[in-house]
């Protein structure tokens, strides 16, 4: 059966609408536990996978190292952050997209699989048999949820917010030259300001049928 990739803007419900999905369909999750078992069968140590969703992405850190405070030259290679050379640190985090790229192009290859963030649109992209899902919700409808959620203030669930997704934001367009709100990126953008979590769900796998009778012609 087709994969799913969703790709959601921050508290707009795509975590919950995917576990939907899987458990109407039996798809397996693509989360930490099933990297590493995607890991280990195509041979990759799981001592080398590190989790690196996008939304965790350390933009401050990054932006940091280029627009930071002056430093001397010798601290110029430096983070300020680790004490670590950049050129280390910036290999380390190619290392962990590529890593992660090689299990999401073998979770592709099983099949019955929903894929959440992680840059699956922009891995995936052109692949048969993958449909690709956006989920978005306007600004004020995810803080409210977020702040439900979180247990937050509205001040600090906007702050959380906008940071998820300006990290979101960042990580693809650094590491897949991609921009993630392109809708023709994607064969469907579901925005849950208007649709519920469980009527989402519900058009992700009518969507589903129709990709999987495309295919099958």
């Amino acid at each position: 059966m087709p994969v799913i990739t969703i790709s959601r803007q921050y508290g707009s419900g795509g975590d919950a609408i995917a576990r939907r999905v899987c458990e109407a369909l039996g798809y397996s999750y693509f989360d930490k536990a099933l990297i590493a078992r995607v890991a280990s069968e195509a041979g990759i140590s799981e001592n080398e996978i590190v989790d690196f969703p996008e939304d965790a992405y350390k933009i401050r850190g990054f932006v940091d190292r280029l627009f930071g405070r002056r430093r001397s030259a010798a601290d110029a290679w430096v983070s300020h952050e680790s004490r670590r050379p950049m050129a280390v640190e910036t290999l380390d985090e190619a290392r962990c997209v590529n890593l992660v790229k090689d299990v999401i192009l073998e979770a592709h290859k099983r099949d019955d699989v929903v894929i959440v963030g992680r840059g699956g649109q922009a891995i995936l992209q052109g692949q048969p048999g993958v449909l690709h899902v956006r989920v978005v919700a306007p600004l004020g409808a995810r803080v409210l949820r977020v702040k439900e959620l979180e247990n937050l203030t509205l001040d600090e669930a906007e702050t959380l917010v906008k940071r998820k997704d300006e990290a979101a934001a960042a990580y693809l367009e650094r590491f897949y030259d991609i921009d993630w709100d392109n809708p023709l990126l994607y064969h469907l953008v579901i925005n849950t300001g208007r649709w519920e979590l469980d009527d989402a769900a519900r058009l992700i796998i009518n969507a589903l049928t129709h990709l999987k009778m495309v295919v099958n012609k």
